[in-house]
């Protein structure tokens, strides 16, 4: 009977552990589905993505994509180019070289901007380089970290992929502008006093004031103000870099909105005031400007005799947006004045006659 028992005990005891393995294998193959389904959906939703980068900007127009290698390493880029070029007779067209702000892509940047129906009706091309997330995680353009040569090695990579276009497209060398938004307004300042011969004008838009941060612990106490307002204009060389001294610097837009509490308002006062200092512009009397619905801005303009060097916009209510941006996309406000049309009429001004 004992060994009855105990042949009942041992096949009771294998009957459970094939059912548990059983139930392991079930377990196993239904993780492993659910694993590959979702590892499938993770594809699909990263390939979606990337195609809709791809994708043009709704409107007429090429949307041409490449590459440009420099010290910081490779960066992507899109150039738009206008519908309508008469390339067999020789035309040139001025050149916009546009830079994000952190979080956004080049073409989330055209989309908010909507400058590419600007430059289809005004015909110019547009360059948007975009950031790597490998070298930022946020998408942030690095035009702070001075100090270990970082921002010096980003900027050179970003003014190879604009020698890159001129080689390759139709750009009039003598009207390149640069234009950027936060954290691009800081890249478009550092290229502009790295490389001052080469831009006609540039614009900052919700930007640091140049020279206030050479690290990314002083990026971050200048954005919140405690490091713009304390930069001495008398010590340009020290704001703006040694590249730029004994350079003419070309004329500055500055926007900014007054309601902004990611870059404090008081970098825009800043940056107009270290620009000025380095071009010997003058304030003139500040006017109160107003269009319509639209936010209205405090302007003051700088001039070195007749020719203005400076122009600061304070827009009221503006947080940290592109003015007058698309609705639909972050970053963008529509309230505020037209920021790519004011811009362009700013760029405009500085392109000497096309003879």
């Amino acid at each position: 009977m004992a060994r009855r028992s105990s042949f009942s005990a041992s096949s009771a005891t294998s009957a459970l552990t094939r059912a548990y393995q059983r139930n392991l294998q079930a377990f196993t193959q239904a993780a492993i589905g659910n694993g590959r389904r979702i590892a499938r959906q993770v594809t699909k939703k990263v390939a979606d993505a990337a195609a809709e980068q791809r994708k043009p900007p709704p409107g007429p127009g090429d949307w041409i994509s490449g590459i440009a290698m420099g010290p910081g390493g490779t960066r992507g880029y899109h150039l738009y180019r206008p519908p309508g070029l008469q390339l067999a007779f020789g035309e040139k067209l001025p050149l916009m070289v546009m830079l994000h702000g952190c979080g956004q892509t080049g073409r989330e940047f055209a989309t908010s901007t909507r400058m590419n129906r600007l430059a289809a009706r005004e015909r110019f091309l547009v360059l948007y380089p975009e950031q790597d997330r490998l070298h930022h995680p946020q998408g942030c353009w690095n035009w702070y970290d001075t100090r270990s040569g970082n921002a010096d090695r980003e900027a050179a990579t970003l003014m190879a992929a604009i020698d890159q276009v001129c080689l390759l497209y139709a750009v009039d060398r003598a009207r390149v502008a640069v234009a950027g938004l936060s954290a691009g307004a800081g890249m478009a300042a550092l290229l502009a006093t790295r490389q001052p011969g080469r831009f006609a004008a540039v614009v900052m838009h919700s930007g640091v004031a140049p020279g206030a941060a050479q690290s990314t612990a002083t990026a971050i106490s200048a954005m919140h103000g405690r490091r713009a307002a304390s930069i001495p204009t008398t010590a340009v060389g020290k704001a703006i870099g040694a590249a730029a001294q004994g350079a003419v610097l070309p004329p500055l837009l500055v926007l900014h909105g007054d309601a902004d509490h990611v870059v404090a308002a008081s970098n825009a006062h800043s940056a107009a005031m270290v620009w000025a200092a380095a071009t010997a512009g003058r304030p003139s009397p500040e006017r109160l400007v107003r269009r319509g619905q639209r936010h209205p801005m405090r302007v003051t303009d700088f001039k070195r005799g007749r020719r203005t060097v400076v122009t600061l916009c304070q827009i009221e209510k503006l947080g940290h947006a592109w003015s007058g941006g698309l609705k639909s996309v972050a970053y963008s406000d529509p309230a505020g004045p037209d920021a790519s049309r004011l811009l362009w009429a700013f760029v405009q001004k500085q392109f000497k006659p096309v003879i």
